[in-house]
């Protein structure tokens, strides 16, 4: 099992769960952020951390593409270590639906 992260942290980015991860698994790009589902240690920690609810277990339903996406990311972006302040207009885009759509070129990279 890994954790994952999904298209709710696109433009929100909150970074509280890079804080307590014990293996620096994330890595970020200019929209969102990613778990490299081989550093995982599936410690699950980073989980409660995210405000956004944008981190789950490989095991929920619809996981699978985001496992790949994840993968795919995490090789090509820079790991973050540290906290950093999300976004200005983050509490704007939390929550909203089909930011993934939005996004769909470069969800991570650009809009």
């Amino acid at each position: 099992m890994t954790y994952i992260v999904n298209d709710k942290c696109i433009k929100c980015k909150y970074t509280d769960c890079v804080e307590v991860c014990p293996v620096d698994c994330f890595y970020e790009g200019e929209n969102m952020l990613v778990i490299h589902p081989d550093e995982c240690i599936d410690c699950g920690v980073c989980e409660p951390e995210c405000p956004a609810g944008a981190i789950l277990p490989d095991t929920e339903e619809g996981a699978d593409k985001w496992v790949e996406f994840n993968q795919k990311y995490a090789e090509i972006w820079p790991n973050i270590t540290v906290k950093i302040d999300p976004p200005p207009d983050a509490a704007d885009w939390d929550g909203k639906e089909g930011k993934i759509e939005y996004f769909s070129e470069k969800p991570g990279s650009g809009s």
